[in-house]
């Protein structure tokens, strides 16, 4: 099977315990639950990241939500941000439906791969550097395997980062200091892919209006631009 190192690393990735912190609190979410979930069973493990496997596009988040992805299973699956994100990405045709509400819903994605910086869902949404390092095998090894891949979309800084450091621990990058993260900007990396910045679509952007549906369809209609090339 020609994606059987995708499988495998998913697999390590759903068995991984190596942040205390995180294994602690995405367990007692998964236990404790948020009321209108309360019938649900949750997920309560690292998230792996999906998609098609001869994706030219990758989208580098931050973590999982406590009550979505960590309670679907699947990255940007069942919260706020999923239902953003979706329906964009149904209507740039990298995606088969236009919503996300599990991990078994059928919807696939199509020249796309989705992935985040850390795997588990971290307190306030802000993960520690070491547990940023402890997950960087897991983006390493993607990144590795993923070889048609030639755009990244950066949904926020700490995605943005999290590609930076990849490249710096390959020895492309000496200095990060170039590459301002700001929505919209784009780098030619010295990889040969490009980095794609984008805010990322949590409701705390999305409902002030600091990232608009028009915005978020320019950035996937921009990668696509970019694919193609």
């Amino acid at each position: 099977m020609a994606d059987a190192w995708l499988a495998k690393l998913n697999r390590e990735v759903i068995g991984c315990t190596h942040c205390p912190r995180l294994v602690e609190y995405r367990q007692k979410i998964a236990r404790e639950k948020r009321r209108a979930y309360r019938d649900c069973e949750y997920w309560g493990k690292p998230v792996p990241g999906f998609g098609d496997p001869q994706a030219r596009v990758l989208i580098l988040g931050l973590a999982p939500g406590a009550h979505g992805s960590n309670r679907t299973g699947r990255m940007f699956t069942g919260d706020a941000s999923g239902r953003f994100l979706y329906p964009v990405l149904y209507e740039a045709g990298f995606c088969s439906r236009p919503e996300s509400t599990d991990r078994d819903d059928g919807l696939k994605l199509k020249d796309l791969y989705i992935t985040a910086a850390v795997r588990c869902a971290p307190p306030g949404n802000k993960p520690l550097p070491q547990e940023l390092t402890n997950c960087a095998e897991y983006l390493d090894r993607e990144l590795l395997g993923l070889k048609k891949v030639k755009v990244i979309v950066a949904l926020g800084k700490i995605g943005f980062d999290a590609y930076l450091n990849w490249l710096k621990r390959r020895e492309l990058l000496s200095s990060k200091k170039p590459y301002v993260f700001r929505h919209g900007a784009s780098y030619k990396m010295p990889d040969g892919r490009t980095l794609l910045a984008s805010y990322h679509p949590s409701n705390q952007n999305t409902q002030t209006g600091k990232l608009t549906r028009p915005m978020f369809v320019n950035i996937f209609k921009q990668a696509r631009v970019l694919a193609d090339r």
